[in-house]
This record gives structure tokens, C-alpha cells and sequence, in this order.
């Protein structure tokens, strides 16, 4: 909501909103479910003082309008402020009828403070969007709209208080993807469709504030025409807001330290464990570092704590606040996933993805390892090892931050079977085969099934050289042929054999294609003895 300066309640209430804002987009569980309690809890809180605030400043105007010897200007503006505050009040009484109806329709009693169930958003969404539209949202957003219309008039900046997905800036103006849905959808679907019913109250109660923080920028304003405008500290402390306090090492840590209350004059310095920290204009030192690992417990969890300071001058007295803000660092789990993550094969391309949920976007790996050398991936956490001892450890971090390591034991390539295969058919060493069909031979490598399953790219091979040679007895009866490549032309021997004679085949050299698109050499030895009948 736009209008005038920010008093320091208005400026802690929208942080509150920011956080409601986020904890609605959150998967709803209990532990959340709580915290939109605890908001709604501490809106009602602010809200009261708001609103007794409020009177003060009517009562200022008051006196100091009669000060001011009851002047006609003076009257009239006081006239106006009491009219704010009465349109206020019903405003007030409205948000608050709707919110005694949700309370009472989600099976609780008038006045609850403890529901019977805290979620209940099936029976959020027929009170506040109805079946057709009928719901009390719909009606709701008129008021607040004719609210803020009317107080235009004494906050010319003011926006309207129920805006659609497509009117609100937060929502309309973002870049997320994740919001792109939200853009379609009326005040009522946007605040209260699938909405647990502690969240549905925290909505109302925040709106309940946006309404008291127009009325206070117009008496403020009010109040300033008659010289009424007074600032009063009821305490000052430090506060610290942090986003989480559990994250994940590797991931940013993020808060905010700032007073609890403050005024214009006021302009603190704030440091960050005895460093300096940056005071945004809002009055508020932005908390940011990276967690770093710690001494994790059986849980993976490990405690942890920064220290904040505020100093400001009062009065010509320096004020120094001192807050410890604990944390817990938990930590990350690495999910390895590969077609086999047991074992990798020696000086073969191993390809993993190894992926650590907890950072979330703030993941950016790098890989190295012992016992095997490191290609990166196209992709975020895709890596190929290619190991050269028996045993390897592949350490992963991120942004420079150790997040583990993972140790593989290395299995040998399984050597290839080589099938010697005559006029197209496998060669038979027991039976025999005919000699009019060696006229064509072809020695095939055929990879272990398992190997090839898991790395196709490296159980490539072929027999790159062998000798035949036509035996008769016991000697030669062609010259030993030596054959380059898997196939041989054996027409000569069919021209020269005779029954009883047989083919004896040697393997000299098979060839692996790795998945570089390399040859090397395998040790293999095979010998074939076919006889031609």
C-alpha cells in the first residue's frame, strides 16, 4: 500500500505481511499452520495498540485544536478526524463480524482462541468464495475498496485494499514463474481459495491493519495541520527477523536487524558479529552470509549463532542494543544417481548426477575427485568419472563450500566373447561345418550383456585381426592367412579343402571404441579349430 512516510509499527507490520505472504506459498503442515497462528496472534496484538493509538491522536487534535483557541479551521479539522475514526471503527466492526462468522462456521465458538482445527480450509472456501461467488470475500472487498476510496481523500496516495491478482503489483509485476497463476485469480480466490482457516485469519487480521495504518498516515496528517503531531516511545529493543533458522550448509543464511521502534531523527549503525553492516533507508541492517559446516550430530544437525549490535544516539546519549540470534546449519544429502552406482568401470565413462535437494537454486557444484579423472556435465550436477585406480573418491562442493564425499570401488572391464561365424551362420567346432560355406567368415566381439546395459558408449569392440589357416593332419595345407578386420574372403580354401580337413582360427588383436570416440587395445586370446566336412 502506497502513502507517506512509514511510521516504524507500519514498517514492522509489512515485513509481518511479507511473512505471511511467503508462509501462504509454503505446503502446509503444522509447524507452518502455527506460524500463521503466531502471525495472526501478534496482528491482533499491534492492531489493539494501533487502534488505541489512534484515539491518543484524536485526543491530541482535540486539546491542541482547544490550545489554539478552538479556531474554525482547527474545528473543522478536528470535525474530519473524528469522522475518520468512526469510519474506521466500522470498517474495523465489519472485518471483524467476518472474521467471528469463519470462527464460528469452522465449528469453533465466538471469541476461540485455540480451533479445533486449524486448517479446516474445506470449510474456509464455501464461507469466503461461496459456490457462485456468493461468499463473504466478495462483499468484503467492496467495503475495504470503499474504505480506501474514502480515505484517498486525506492519504491521496493510497491504493486500494483488495486488489486481483492481475491489479496487485506483488503479484502482476513479478518475474517468478511460480506466480503466474496466482495473476487470474479475484481477491477472494487469491486470499482465501485452499486456505487454512489460522491462515484465513491472519488475512483478516492483516487487512485489519492495512485499514488502521491508512487511518493512522490521515490522523498523522490530520494532526500535523493543528500541531498535534507527537512521537512516543512506549520501548526500544532489537529485533532480529531471519527468513529460516535451519539452513542447509552451502546455502544463504538471511535476516534482518532493526529496532522495534524508532523515529525519523534516528539513524542507527548496526554491525554483524563485530563487523560492519549495511543500514538499508527503512532503518534496517540486512543480515547475509553463507552457513558454514559445522560440527554436524547424529541428526545432521549442527547449532549455531550470530551476534548484531544498534547503536543510535538519544537525547545526546548513546544507546547501544546487543541481540544473539541463534541458528541450526543442517546437513545437505547428496542424491547420486547413475545406471550403476555401486561400482564404476576402469578408464570407462561413468556418468552420474549427483544432486543435493536442500540447496535448492542456490546449488552450484564442482567436482573432484581421487582415483579417477573429472568431466563436468552439460547440466547442473551432471558429472563423468573416469576412474584409473581401484578405488575413488569424488568430493562435491558448491560455491566453494564442502557439501560431502562418496567413495566407489572400480570393477574391471569384463572381457568381450568372440563368436566366429562361417557362410552366416556360427561355426560349430564339435560337428563340423560344410566347406562349400567358409567362403565368407566374420569374428565377432560381442560385449558382457551387463556392460553394455550400463555403458553403451564404452562396449563398443571388434576384432581388428586374426590368421586362418586350413589344416590337413597335422600340417598346413594353405598358407596362414592373416585377416585384418572382422571379415575374411575364404574362397581359396573352399577351391582347396578336402573332408576331414579343418579350419583353425586365431585371434590376434581385438579393439575397444571408448566413449571419447578412442581405440584401445584388448588383451584377449581366442582360438578356433572348425572342421569341414
Amino acid at each position: 500500500m502506497a502513502g507517506g512516510k512509514e511510521t516504524p509499527r507500519q514498517k514492522m507490520i509489512g515485513m509481518m505481511y511479507l511473512v505471511l505472504t511467503a508462509l501462504l506459498a509454503l505446503q502446509v503442515n503444522s509447524a507452518i499452520l502455527l506460524k500463521f497462528k503466531f502471525i495472526d496472534d501478534s496482528l491482533i496484538d499491534v492492531n489493539g495498540k494501533t487502534s488505541t493509538a489512534a484515539d491518543n491522536t484524536v485526543k491530541g487534535i482535540q486539546a491542541a485544536v482547544v490550545k489554539n483557541q478552538n479556531q474554525a479551521r482547527d474545528l473543522n479539522v478536528l470535525k474530519q478526524s473524528e469522522e475518520i475514526r468512526a469510519k474506521t471503527k466500522i470498517m474495523i466492526g465489519y472485518l471483524q463480524d467476518v472474521r467471528n462468522k469463519l470462527i464460528v462456521a469452522t465449528g469453533n465458538t465466538v471469541g476461540a482462541t485455540d480451533f479445533k482445527d486449524p486448517d479446516a480450509n474445506n470449510k474456509v472456501m464455501p464461507v469466503m468464495l461461496g459456490g457462485k461467488k456468493n461468499g463473504l470475500a466478495y462483499p468484503l472487498k467492496t467495503e475495504l475498496n470503499t474504505y480506501s476510496e474514502y480515505i484517498k481523500t486525506y492519504v491521496p496516495g493510497a491504493l486500494p485494499l483488495a486488489l486481483d491478482g492481475k491489479d496487485d503489483p506483488r503479484i502482476a509485476n513479478s518475474k517468478e514463474h511460480t506466480t503466474h497463476d496466482q495473476r487470474t485469480k479475484n481477491f477472494a480466490e487469491l486470499n482465501f481459495e485452499n486456505t487454512p482457516l489460522v491462515a484465513a485469519l491472519a488475512v483478516l487480521s492483516q487487512k485489519e491493519t492495512e485499514v488502521l495504518k491508512y487511518e493512522a498516515e490521515a490522523l498523522t496528517a490530520q494532526a500535523q495541520k493543528v500541531g498535534a503531531k507527537t512521537i512516543v516511545f512506549d520501548k526500544i529493543g532489537a529485533f532480529a527477523s531471519a527468513e529460516s533458522n535451519t539452513v542447509a550448509a552451502g546455502t544463504k543464511y538471511k535476516a534482518e536487524l532493526f529496532l522495534t521502534a524508532a523515529a525519523s531523527s534516528i539513524h542507527p549503525s548496526m554491525t554483524l558479529n563485530g563487523g560492519g553492516l549495511k543500514v538499508e533507508s527503512n532503518g534496517h541492517g540486512k543480515v547475509e552470509f553463507t552457513a558454514r559446516p559445522g560440527s554436524f550430530d547424529k541428526d545432521g544437525n549442527a547449532k549455531a549463532s550470530w551476534t548484531g549490535t544498534i547503536r543510535f544516539n538519544q537525547n545526546g546519549r548513546d544507546t547501544t542494543f546487543k541481540v544473539l540470534v541463534p541458528y541450526t546449519i543442517t546437513k545437505p544429502v547428496m542424491q547420486i544417481q547413475s545406471a550403476s552406482v555401486q561400482a564404476l568401470y576402469f578408464k570407462c565413462g561413468n556418468k552420474l548426477s549427483v544432486q543435493v535437494p536442500a540447496l535448492g537454486a542456490q546449488y552450484k557444484p564442482s567436482f573432484s575427485a581421487s582415483g579417477a579423472a573429472v568431466i563436468a556435465g552439460a547440466q547442473k550436477g551432471d558429472v563423468t568419472l573416469v576412474p584409473n585406480a581401484k578405488e575413488v573418491t569424488l568430493n562435491v562442493a558448491s560455491e566453494g563450500n564442502a557439501i560431502g564425499s562418496q567413495v566407489f570401488q572400480v570393477r574391471l572391464i569384463p572381457k568381450p566373447e568372440i563368436k566366429c561365424f562361417v557362410g552366416g551362420r556360427e561355426a560349430n567346432e564339435k560337428q563340423g561345418t560344410p566347406g562349400t560355406a567358409v567362403r565368407s567368415m566374420l569374428l565377432k566381439a560381442i560385449p558382457d550383456a551387463s556392460f553394455a546395459t550400463f555403458l553403451p558408449e564404452d562396449a563398443r569392440y571388434r576384432v581388428s585381426r586374426y590368421e586362418v589357416t586350413l589344416v590337413r593332419g597335422k600340417r598346413p595345407a594353405l598358407p596362414t592367412k592373416s585377416i585384418s578386420g572382422p571379415q575374411a574372403d575364404l574362397s581359396d580354401v573352399v577351391n582347396s579343402y578336402r573332408d576331414g580337413d579343418r579350419l583353425y582360427i586365431e585371434v590376434k588383436e581385438v579393439q575397444r571404441l571408448n566413449f571419447q570416440g578412442q581405440t584401445e587395445t584388448v588383451n584377449i586370446s581366442k582360438q578356433f579349430n572348425v572342421p569341414l566336412i
